[in-house]
């Protein structure tokens, strides 16, 4: 008997792209790789644009329904020009995340200049004024999402270092104090002839189910014609987010509509934000081609569902 259809994970919104760049009202060539977190009943997206000299600033958009957003007449982020800030940040800001944790609004977010790509970490409460509290990494390290509660008193992150050595693969570390980290090991790597075979790394901030956290991550295919980046989902124990319970073997989300194939980067769908409501769904949202951003729901259980009774090994 063959298996059976399945229909899409990801159901995608019909008003897709959610936001562009006619939506924002200060010049700039892209909007994408958007973190996003919902707070007081309403949505709040903070999110990457190309300025027309080709680097990058953030920039914020609110929502009461999570699909109309409305973007800020100024930008929320962008790189100081003083102070060691001015040194890391000198190249632009990118592809933030946000975890509220302890009444704050966390966001890590890619500092880039001439020494290569480190990770900030800001701090806001009201998404009007913004703390940068520390560069958290060194040289380079990207993609660096935290878990929403401490463990054990320790904050947790999960990263993707750059190796040459190894793939590019899922790290988690502890903190403190947010600001030094450290009890470093690697947790996932990208599978061999795999839809995530060149690389895979931290997407959306992990959310709490019944199951267990769920990590929409991004993996990274090779074709003749380029990358492909896709989406996918790893499930961590509720106590030791260390402890790998599934990693979704099939994609929940590839590039298919015709702005998330062509764009500034060509096939790609890229999160940095998924929002879990009361009813058991979760919205996610994705760049579309570094372009536009998107949205779409997915079943939780599903989800988790995929990550116990359909999954591939994490290394």
């Amino acid at each position: 008997m063959s298996p059976k259809k399945r229909g899409p994970v990801v159901q995608r919104y019909a008003g897709n792209p959610i936001l562009t760049r006619d939506d924002v009202p200060y010049p700039v060539a892209t909007v994408h790789n958007a973190g996003v977190v919902k707070a007081n009943g309403r949505y709040f997206m903070v999110f990457r644009s190309h300025l027309l000299n080709g680097r990058s600033i953030l920039g914020l958009a609110e929502s009461a329904d999570g699909y109309s957003f409305k973007v800020r007449p100024e930008p929320f982020m962008a790189p100081l020009r003083d102070g060691v800030w001015g040194e890391y940040e000198e190249y632009g800001v990118e592809d933030p995340r946000i975890c509220q944790i302890d009444g704050d609004f966390l966001i890590t977010y890619s500092a880039y200049s001439r020494h290569g790509v480190r990770i900030g970490l800001a701090r806001t409460r009201d998404f009007v004024s913004i703390e940068r509290i520390s560069m958290i990494t060194q040289a380079d390290l990207r993609n660096v999402v935290l878990f929403p509660q401490r463990f054990g008193g320790r904050y947790v992150r999960l990263d993707r270092p750059h190796s040459e050595i190894s793939l590019w693969s899922m790290w988690i570390s502890y903190s403190p104090d947010l600001v030094h980290w450290g009890d470093s090991k690697v947790l996932v790597k990208p599978a061999g002839y795999h839809w995530d075979e060149m690389k895979i790394g931290p997407g959306a901030t992990p959310f709490k189910t019944e199951k267990g956290w769920l990590n929409i991550y991004h993996g990274v295919f090779r074709t003749m014609d380029g990358a492909v980046y896709r989406l996918g989902v790893i499930l961590h124990d509720l106590h030791d987010p260390s402890k790998i319970l599934g990693v979704a073997d099939e994609w929940i989300l590839q590039p298919e509509d015709p702005w998330e194939i062509t764009g500034y980067v060509h096939n790609v769908v890229f999160t940095c934000g998924a929002v879990p409501e009361e009813d058991g769904t979760v919205k996610i949202y994705w760049g579309g081609a570094d372009k536009v951003m998107c949205v779409g729901t997915a079943n939780i259980s599903d989800l988790a569902a995929m990550c116990l009774e359909r999954s591939r090994s994490p290394m």
